[in-house]
């Protein structure tokens, strides 16, 4: 595995090997590596010859200054877990390289409408943060595949529509949550959960597994579902900030007679903030 911190010796190996026609897959983190960072990995291995990851806790798509200096840094275990599933490179860079002159004063890539909305809604300018430092990752790397997984649903709808509005030259894969044997979604995040809080984190999940049952079966409205998943989580413990049916397209209101649906959810417990989400089709 190849480490680069600069972006000079980064661009160099990987031109070294697109000019031997080696097709490179791009897999962006911030660290505090969990099984659902290397079922990405594993995912970008079956999609090209060489594998990049990067880690860089990216201070512009954070909201909350305590939240950005508390996040776990990892960095010897993350390494190691790297190592074992076999990537060719792990690119470090440093946030004086990535925002010269600090993040306040650099140039942001904005995806209208889409970006406002939900977590955008609940922390603004996160999405901004997203899309400026993964379209700066993607102008470094120039990846022919890069990889996302699925539980940031937004996020991943947020690069979707950049890449193909500013016409990257990438594709974009995304991969479906890796979840916990009890169901609750893998994130970092988890790590801020209690004892008590993990035992109880898994109902997040279970109230939309409910939800697209009601939705399935047809007996109830939209919004009546959606304000008793809210009730029970708020019963539970549970902090909700949202708690939507959406268009799998383009996560506008879903109507009764959208059938491509996806429920999203966010909702702190303690102090860790959790989201998750789960698809269906009515059709």
């Amino acid at each position: 595995m190849l480490r680069f911190n600069t972006i000079n010796d980064t661009r160099q190996q990987l031109h070294a090997w697109r000019i031997a026609g080696e097709r490179i897959v791009f897999v962006a983190t911030m660290g505090n590596l969990h099984q659902g960072h290397l079922r990405l990995v594993e995912h970008a291995r079956q999609h090209g010859d060489r594998v990049v990851v990067s880690i860089f806790v990216n201070p512009m798509q954070f909201n909350d200054k305590d939240d950005f200096a508390a996040y776990p840094n990892t960095l010897a275990q993350d390494e190691a877990k790297l190592k074992a599933v076999g990537i060719d490179m792990l690119f470090l860079p440093s946030v004086e390289m990535v925002y010269p002159g600090g993040h306040q004063q650099n140039s942001e890539v904005i995806v209208p409408g889409l970006s406002d909305i939900l977590c955008g809604a609940c922390r603004p300018g996160h999405f901004v943060g997203v899309a400026t430092v993964v379209a700066k990752f993607f102008n470094i790397v120039q990846a022919d595949v890069a990889v996302f997984g699925e539980k940031d649903f937004q996020q991943l709808m947020v690069i979707r529509r950049m890449v193909n509005e500013l016409c990257f030259p990438v594709e974009i894969i995304g991969v479906p949550t890796e979840r916990e044997s009890d169901g609750l979604a893998m994130s970092s995040r988890n790590g801020y959960l209690s004892v008590e809080e993990r035992q109880q984190a898994p109902l997040l999940y279970k109230v939309l597994v409910q939800a697209k049952l009601q939705l399935e079966n047809g007996d109830e409205s939209i919004a009546e579902i959606e304000a008793q998943a809210q009730q029970t989580l708020q019963a539970t413990g549970f902090r909700p900030e949202y708690f939507s049916v959406r268009s799998v397209q383009d996560l506008v209101l879903a109507e009764a007679s959208t059938q491509d649906l996806v429920i999203v959810a966010a909702a702190w417990l303690g102090k860790a903030r959790l989201i998750d989400n789960i698809r269906l089709n009515l059709g």
